[in-house]
C-alpha cells in the first residue's frame, strides 16, 4: 500500500509540473515510467475496477510519453499492459452486469480506451518502420468509428501525420497509403470530419508523393489526387502542382494551356504566376509559357513589381536564343530607368545577374566584344561619380574583356575606376597587376604582387565588402605567377611564388607552388656566376617552406602518406643536385647536402634513402672539415670542426643500420668515417682520440694508406700527436714487409718520416735508447737495399747524409765509439748509390 501511495502522489507530482519549466519531456517520461512501473507491482492478482481503470489511464500516458520522445521502443510494453488491462476491466464489468443493456454500456466505455491504446499503438509501429502492424492498428480503430463517430477527425489527422512522415523518409508506397486512408477516413462522417481545406491538403500531399514516387501509373494517380484536392478547396499550390504533373507526364501543349487557364479565374499573387510561367520555361513550354506571361500584365497592371514581367521576357528570350530582342527589352527598361519608370531595387538587382550571366557566357565563348555590350548595359544603370562595390566588379570584368581584345588604353581607363569605386580590393590590384605584366611593367607588377599579398594577409572586415577568403587571396596569387611566367616575367613570378608559398594552407597547392619557385631560381642561379650564387636567398626559402609543410602535414586528411613520400623524394634529389652545383661554394654545397638528408627523412627507410642519406652527411663531414683547415680563426675552426662530428656521429648510426641490407666490403665508408673523425678529434685536442685508436690498431684489414694518412693527419696544424704518427708509421711500415712485393716508393717515405721524428735535425742530446730505434729504421732500409734495386736514389741519399751527419754529432760532442758506429752506418749506403756515389766517394 505505501508503495502504491508513493507512486500515485510521484505520478500527481509529476502532472502538476506539466505546465511548468522544472521538468523537461524526457524527465516526464522516465518519472510516468518509474510511477507506472510501481503501480503495477504493487497491485494484487485481484485488483479492484478503479485500479485497474488507473493503471489502464497511467499505462497509456507513460506509453505515449516515450512515443512523443522519440523512443517508441519503450512505449510497447506500456501499450501491451493498457491492453491487458483493458481486458481485465471488460471481464470485470461483464461479471457485475445486468442485462444486454449493461453490457452495451460497458462494451462503449472500454472501446474509447481501446481507442486510443490502437492508436498509440500505430504511432509507435510508425516509428519503429512496421507498417504492417501500424495498418491493422488503424484498420481496427476504422472498424470503431462507427460506435466512436467523434474519433472520425482524429484518425483523419493521425493517418496524414503518418503520410507526412513517410512522405520525408522517402517511402512514397506507403506516405500514399497513409494519405489514401486519412482522406478515406474523413469522408466517413462528414458531420466530425476534418473540413475540405485540410482534405485538400491531404490530398495535394498525396498527389505529391505519387509524383515523387515516379512512375507512369503514379502519375496518373497524382493527376486524380490533385484535381480532387482542387475540387475540395481550390488553392494555388494544388493549380501549380497539376501544371507540375502534366509537365512531367507529358501532356499536350493544349492540355497544359488549360490548367494554366484555370489560374485566370482566381486570384493568385503575380509571383505564383510568374514561377508558373517560369516552371513552363524550364519544361520547354515556350509558347504556352508566353501567351500566358502576355496575359498577366493586365491582371496586375498597377502592380508596383510590374518590372518583374519584363525581366521573365527578357530571360525567356534569352534562353530561347532570341538575343536582339533582348537587347530591345533591356533597352526600353534603360529608357524608362531615366524618364521615371525605375525598376524596384529587387528587380534591378535581378536584371544586373541576367546582364552579368549573358556577358559571362559571352566571355566564355571568347566572345570579347559581345561580353563588353551585355556589361555596357548594366554600366547604363550607374551615375556618374557613384561609389559601388558592384561598379568596381564590372569595371574589373569589363577591363579583363579590353585586355583580351588588346585595348590597353581603355582597360587602364576601366580599372582607374575600378580603383575609384573600390581601392582596397584584392581583385583591383590583380587587374592593375595584369596591365603591369602586358606592359612588362616590371617595377608595377611587383608593387601590385606585394599589395595582393597584403591583402590575403588581411581579409577585409566590413559586412558591406566583398570578403577576401584565404582561398581566394591563394588563387590569385597563383594565376598571378602564371600569368607571370607565360609572359616571361621570371622576377615577377618568383614574387608571387614567394607570397604564395607563405599563404597557402592546403599542401598540394604549397608544394606545387614551392616546387615552381625552385626551378624558377635554379635556372636563373645557374645562369649566374660563382660570385652571384651564393646569394639565393629564395632559394633557401622554398626549401624552408617545403621543409615546414611535410613537417606539418601529417596532420591533413587531404595529404596522404603517399603524396608526402613524393613531395619529400622530388626535395631531397632537386637539394642533391643544387649541393653538385655549388661545389664552389662549399657552404652552399654542405647547406644542400644537409636539406637533402633532412628532406630523405620524410622517406621510407629502404636502401637506396639509407645510402643517400649516408652519402649526404659525409659530405657534408668533408665539407666542414676543408672549411675548418682554411680557418684563420681558432674559433671557427673549432665550429665546423664540431659540425663535422654531429655529421659523422649521425652518419655512423645510419651506416649500422645500411650495413645490416647487404654486403659492403669493398665500400670505404669505414675508412672515410675514421679519418674524418680522427682529423676532427685530432685538430679539436679530443681527450677520446687514443680511445678511438684502440680499436684502429687492433683492426686486422687496415690499409697502409689508412695509417699514412692517420699519421699525416696526426701532426697537421693545430693537431700534434708525435706518438700516434709513429705507432701508425711503425704499423705501416709492418704491413710493407709483409707484402710479397715491397712498394719500395712509399716504404722509403714512410720511413723517411719515421726518422724525421724519432731523430729531429739539430738535436744532440739524444737517448741511447731513442738511437737504437732510429739505427733499427736504418737497418730495415739496408735490409729492403739489398733485396731491390727499385729503391729511389734520392731516399738512399738522403739515408746516408742522416746518418753521417749523426755521427757528426756524436763526435763534436765527444762521442767518438758512436760516432765512428754512425758514420760506418752511412758509409754502407755507399755502395747502393748509382750515379752520385763517385761524388761522395
Amino acid at each position: 500500500t505505501q508503495v502504491e501511495e508513493g507512486a500515485i502522489s510521484l505520478w500527481n507530482w509529476t502532472v502538476t509540473k506539466h505546465s511548468t519549466s522544472l521538468i523537461n519531456d524526457e524527465q516526464r517520461a522516465k518519472l510516468r515510467f518509474v510511477a507506472c512501473k510501481l503501480v503495477y507491482l504493487s497491485e494484487g492478482s485481484d485488483p479492484p475496477e478503479g485500479a485497474i481503470r488507473r493503471q489502464i489511464l497511467m499505462s497509456m500516458k507513460t506509453g505515449k510519453g516515450w512515443i512523443d520522445i522519440g523512443k517508441a521502443d519503450l512505449a510497447d510494453g506500456f501499450l501491451e499492459i493498457a491492453m491487458s488491462s483493458i481486458e481485465k476491466l471488460y471481464a470485470k464489468l461483464l461479471k457485475g452486469s445486468d442485462g444486454e443493456a449493461d453490457i452495451n454500456v460497458h462494451k462503449a466505455d472500454v472501446e474509447k480506451n481501446l481507442f486510443k491504446v490502437l492508436s498509440y499503438q500505430a504511432e509507435s509501429a510508425v516509428a519503429q518502420g512496421d507498417f504492417q502492424k501500424a495498418m491493422m492498428c488503424v484498420q481496427r480503430c476504422k472498424d470503431m468509428l462507427m460506435k466512436l463517430p467523434k474519433e472520425t477527425c482524429y484518425l483523419s489527422i493521425l493517418c496524414y501525420n503518418f503520410g507526412v512522415e513517410t512522405y520525408e523518409w522517402k517511402k512514397y508506397e506507403q506516405s500514399s497509403f497513409w494519405l489514401s486512408q486519412s482522406y478515406d477516413i474523413g469522408k466517413m462522417d462528414m458531420k466530425y470530419s476534418i473540413g475540405k481545406e485540410m482534405q485538400a491538403k491531404v490530398l495535394r500531399l498525396l498527389a505529391t508523393a505519387y509524383f515523387e514516387w515516379d512512375c507512369n501509373l503514379c502519375l496518373d494517380k497524382a493527376l486524380k489526387a490533385v484535381s480532387l484536392a482542387n475540387q475540395e478547396n481550390l488553392h494555388p499550390a494544388g493549380l501549380f502542382l497539376k501544371v507540375k504533373i502534366l509537365l512531367k507526364s507529358g501532356a499536350s501543349d493544349a492540355e497544359i494551356s488549360s490548367a494554366v487557364a484555370e489560374f485566370l479565374h482566381h486570384e493568385m499573387s503575380l509571383d505564383f504566376c510568374l514561377n508558373t510561367t517560369k516552371l513552363l520555361l524550364e519544361h520547354g513550354r515556350e509558347s504556352v509559357g508566353f501567351e500566358f506571361l502576355k496575359s498577366i500584365p493586365e491582371r496586375f497592371g498597377s502592380s508596383p513589381d510590374l518590372g518583374k514581367i519584363t525581366l521573365l521576357q527578357i530571360e525567356f528570350l534569352l534562353q530561347s536564343k532570341r538575343e536582339l530582342l533582348a537587347k530591345q527589352k533591356v533597352e526600353e527598361i534603360i529608357v524608362g530607368h531615366y524618364t521615371g519608370k525605375q525598376l524596384l531595387p529587387e528587380a534591378l538587382n535581378r536584371l544586373h545577374v541576367i546582364l552579368w550571366d549573358r556577358a559571362a557566357k559571352h566571355y566564355e565563348a571568347k566572345s570579347y566584344s559581345d561580353a563588353l555590350h551585355w556589361y555596357n548595359y548594366s554600366v547604363s544603370f550607374y551615375t556618374p561619380g557613384q561609389i559601388d562595390q558592384n561598379l568596381a566588379k564590372l569595371q574589373r570584368n569589363m577591363a579583363s574583356c579590353y585586355l583580351h581584345l588588346k585595348q590597353v588604353d581603355k582597360a587602364k581607363e576601366a580599372v582607374k575606376e575600378a580603383e575609384r569605386c573600390d581601392p582596397n580590393s584584392i581583385f583591383t590590384k590583380f587587374s592593375v597587376y595584369k596591365i603591369a605584366v602586358m606592359e612588362k611593367d616590371t617595377d608595377k607588377a611587383v608593387k601590385a604582387i606585394i599589395e595582393m599579398g597584403k591583402l590575403a594577409e588581411k581579409p577585409s572586415q566590413r559586412e558591406d565588402k566583398l570578403r577576401v577568403d584565404e582561398d581566394t587571396g591563394t588563387n590569385l596569387l597563383s594565376l598571378a605567377a602564371q600569368i607571370a611566367l607565360e609572359n616571361e616575367q621570371q622576377l615577377v613570378a618568383v614574387k608571387a611564388l614567394e607570397y604564395l608559398s607563405e599563404h597557402f594552407q592546403d599542401c598540394r597547392q604549397l608544394f606545387a607552388a614551392l616546387k615552381c619557385l625552385v626551378r624558377l631560381t635554379m635556372s636563373k642561379i645557374m645562369a649566374e656566376n660563382e660570385e652571384q650564387r651564393k646569394s639565393c636567398f629564395w632559394l633557401n626559402n622554398a626549401f624552408s617552406a617545403a621543409h615546414k609543410g611535410l613537417a606539418g602535414s601529417f596532420t591533413e586528411e587531404k595529404f596522404t602518406a603517399d603524396m608526402r613520400i613524393l613531395e619529400a623524394h622530388w626535395f631531397r634529389k632537386v637539394a642533391w643536385n643544387l649541393a653538385v652545383q655549388f661545389k664552389g661554394c662549399p657552404e652552399k654545397m654542405r647547406d644542400f647536402f644537409l636539406l637533402s638528408f633532412k628532406f630523405s627523412q620524410f622517406c621510407p627507410s629502404d636502401k637506396a634513402v639509407l645510402v643517400a642519406q649516408k652519402t649526404c652527411l659525409l659530405m657534408a663531414a668533408a665539407v666542414d672539415l676543408e672549411m675548418g683547415r682554411q680557418q684563420v680563426t681558432p674559433s671557427a675552426q673549432t665550429e665546423h670542426l664540431t659540425q663535422a662530428l654531429q655529421h659523422l656521429q649521425t652518419c655512423k648510426e645510419i651506416w649500422k643500420v645500411l650495413k645490416l641490407t647487404g654486403d659492403f666490403a669493398k665500400d670505404p665508408t669505414d675508412t672515410l668515417l675514421l679519418l674524418y673523425e680522427f682529423e676532427a678529434r685530432s685538430k679539436l685536442n679530443d681527450p677520446t682520440l687514443y680511445n678511438l685508436m684502440e680499436s684502429v690498431w687492433e683492426q686486422p684489414q687496415i690499409e697502409v694508406k689508412t695509417l699514412e694518412i692517420i699519421a699525416s693527419l696526426a701532426m697537421e696544424s693545430p693537431a700534434r700527436y708525435p706518438i700516434l704518427c709513429k705507432k701508425a708509421l711503425k704499423s705501416a711500415l709492418n704491413l710493407h714487409r709483409k707484402q710479397t712485393v715491397i712498394d719500395t716508393v712509399k716504404f722509403s717515405k714512410c720511413l723517411h718520416t719515421l726518422i724525421n721524428l724519432s731523430l729531429p735535425t739539430g738535436v744532440t742530446d739524444l737517448d741511447a735508447s731513442v738511437l737504437q730505434e732510429v739505427w733499427d729504421y736504418f737497418e730495415d732500409a739496408l735490409s729492403v737495399l739489398s733485396s731491390t734495386d727499385a729503391y729511389p736514389e734520392m731516399e738512399i741519399l738522403w739515408l746516408m747524409t742522416r746518418a753521417w751527419n749523426t755521427g757528426i754529432f756524436q763526435y763534436t760532442i765527444g762521442k767518438y765509439k758512436e760516432a765512428e758506429q754512425w758514420c760506418g752506418l752511412g758509409m754502407r749506403f755507399l755502395s747502393h748509390l748509382g750515379s752520385l756515389k763517385k761524388s761522395y766517394e
